[in-house]
Formats: C-alpha cells, structure tokens, sequence
C-alpha cells in the first residue's frame, strides 16, 4: 500500500479519555473501554488508532492526550509512543481543554503545526483510503479551514453529530464546505438530515491548524485558551505540576464540538471530506454487537460454554461458567468479575445508567468515610 505525502507540519492527537459507561461491565473507570481489545484483533482500541496512523506519520508527531491515572497503562500499550508525546491530565475535562493542550504545544514547538484529533476508541476499514482522506483533510486544513472527515449515515442516529454538505471546494478532489454542523440532533431533525441526502455523520476526526483552533477558541471559550497557553508556557519546566495543579481544575468540561465546530460552521469555516471507507464508533454494546456478530444466530465471544437456543445476539465472557440462553432476539450478555450484564441492542443505550447505579457510594461506603 503506499501512502500519501502528507505536510511536515501536520501531527496526530489521540485523546484518550472518558470512562465508556454504555460499555459496563468491561468498561471501568480505572480501564476504560480503549484500552480493551472489544473485536478480537489482538490489540485494544487504542492500539489500533495509535498504529492505523504511526503507518503513514513518524511516532514523533504523534501525541496521546489521557488521564494521569491511565498514563502508565498507555505507556504500556503503546511502545512506539514517543515519552514526550504522552500529556497526561490531572482530571478529565472533555475534548476541548485535551485537544486545546496539545494545540498549545504544539505552536510553541512549530507555530505552522496542522493538528488531527482522531478518538481512541473508533474502528476504521480501508487504511488506504482513511490516509487518503487524511491527507487531503490537511491539505484543505492548510488553506484556512476547520476540516471534519464526514461519514454517510446509514441510519437517523441520535448518537452523532450531522454536518450538511454545501459545494465542491475548487482545487480538491473530494472537499465540500460546510453550510451547517449540529450536534446530536432530537430524532425529528437526525430524520430530516438523512432525508436531505447531503449529510454525513461527525466521526470526530477534526483537522485544523493549531493556531487557527486556539484562535476559534478564544471567541467561545477565552479563559480556556489563556490556561492552556499558560500551562504551555512551562510544559517543559519544573514548574509543570504546580501549574497543573492550580490552573486545570478552573477549566470546565466542554465537547470540542459545541466549543469550536457549531460556531465555526456558522461562519463558514468549516469543510468536509466525505469519508471512502467503513467506520464505526464502538459507544455501546449495540455497535459491538453488530460489528462482531451475524444477525441470525447468537455470537459467543470468549471461553464459556454457551447453549444458545432460538436466540440471537452476543456473549462476550471472561468468567469460565456456562451460560444458557433461550428464546431471546437480539439480546446482549456481557458476563465479568466486575459484573453480569442482560440487555438487547435496542436497549443498550441505556447501560449508561447501570454503570452510574453501580458508581455510586454504598451505605458500607459512607459508613467508612
């Protein structure tokens, strides 16, 4: 396969974060879901994001955004990973304060940097085509641009955003702009977006001059952008932990695309290439299901003894005991030492909840305090 040129000045930024809830019981806040291996690659979620790009960028302008609880487990799976390119957070704050981070330093190292946030937890077929639409992400990126790679939507999803296409950008194979970019619209809306045919799904995969998003930035969220020049400023000195600790917690949680992507597209800054290859966000089990299972039978992913009987869906166990499962359609069973889990893939939004449930302090736990 060969791959594309791509700039000098363009990096990669994994943000690794958030806990995965609609994915208890495997999901845990001390091991979230990118750092399982959900398909049976032998590589977990972040493995497989870190090593789709390390294939057509050198590690050194790749960067992992991640909590410093999780730091040392990252380090761990990603032996390629460059020390100075782990940025561990003290606490989580959502996409914008991790990409904003990284911005930062990233100008302070070189002030023409084109940063590409692509989510730890996705799967992505065609690797030719995936760098393909990267490389010219940037190219249009370099002209000025917020670039988003967009997904054609198979279905009136709730789950993501929609961006709607407008014309042909002149001088690119594939680039449109962007008349509209809403996130995570009510059902009503995601079924007239799909109607209009000129939608796609964000997957999350922005592409942008750092400089340009600090930028952008600075108008919807200011004090945001100031803290992290701020602690950009002696990222590299003794004075990092301190910094750490005094200015992170002032920042609040905000989605990178409510901060930048809505306001931007409103003033016509944004564009979109139209992604050539499959995708898929592992957010619950649902999505699980369908990229490992077949619709007609009950898929069995680890060692138990399963007895499947008129029944269709996923197991997915760790633990060694049997399990039965009758006259049941479309049902997910996710069996661990942290917990049993019994829903149906019309449910699994909903795990969300149990997850929470079982986060909460007991009375033992208070008792304790």
């Amino acid at each position: 396969m060969t791959n594309p040129q791509l700039s000098p000045n363009f990096y990669a930024v994994i943000p690794a974060g958030g806990v995965g809830s609609r994915l208890w019981p495997i999901s845990q806040p001390e091991h979230p879901k990118f750092l399982h291996d959900l398909t049976g690659a032998g590589h977990s979620l972040l493995q497989q994001t870190f090593e789709r790009l390390a294939e057509f960028l050198p590690a050194d302008r790749i960067l992992v955004v991640t909590g410093e609880t999780h730091g040392p487990a990252v380090a761990a799976q990603l032996n390629g990973l460059k020390p100075n390119r782990l940025i561990l957070e003290p606490a989580p704050k959502d996409s914008t304060a991790a990409i904003a981070l990284a911005a930062a330093l990233l100008v302070r190292e070189n002030p023409d940097a084109v940063i590409g946030s692509f989510a730890a937890d996705h799967l992505i077929g065609d690797q030719g085509a995936f760098a393909a639409a990267v490389a010219e992400a940037v190219k249009v990126a370099e002209t000025g641009s917020l670039v988003t790679i967009g997904i054609a939507p198979t279905h009136a999803s709730t789950a993501f955003g929609y961006i709607q296409a407008g014309g042909a950008l002149a001088g690119f194979e594939t680039a449109r702009a962007v008349t509209m970019f809403v996130e995570k619209p009510d059902a009503k809306r995601a079924s007239e977006f799909l109607a209009t045919g000129e939608c796609f799904w964000n997957a999350g995969m922005f592409v942008v001059r750092a400089s340009l998003l600090l930028e952008l930035l600075a108008e919807t969220e200011p004090e945001m952008v100031q803290t992290v020049v701020k602690l950009a400023e002696v990222w590299h000195t003794d004075a990092r932990a301190d910094a750490l600790a005094q200015l992170w917690p002032t920042l609040h949680k905000v989605a990178i695309d409510y901060s930048v992507a809505e306001p931007a597209a409103a003033r016509g800054l944004v564009a979109v290439v139209p992604a050539a290859f499959a995708w898929r966000d592992l957010g619950d089990w649902a999505a699980v299901s369908d990229e490992l299972g077949e619709p007609e039978r009950l898929t069995v992913i680890g060692s138990a003894d399963v007895a499947a009987i008129d029944s269709t869906g996923l197991v997915l166990s760790t633990q060694n005991r049997p399990i039965s499962v009758i006259g049941l359609e479309d049902v997910v069973v996710i069996d661990t030492e942290h917990g049993l889990l019994v829903t149906t893939k019309a449910s699994a939004q909903g795990v969300k909840a149990a997850s929470e449930h079982f986060s909460k302090p007991t009375a033992s736990d208070k008792q304790a305090e």
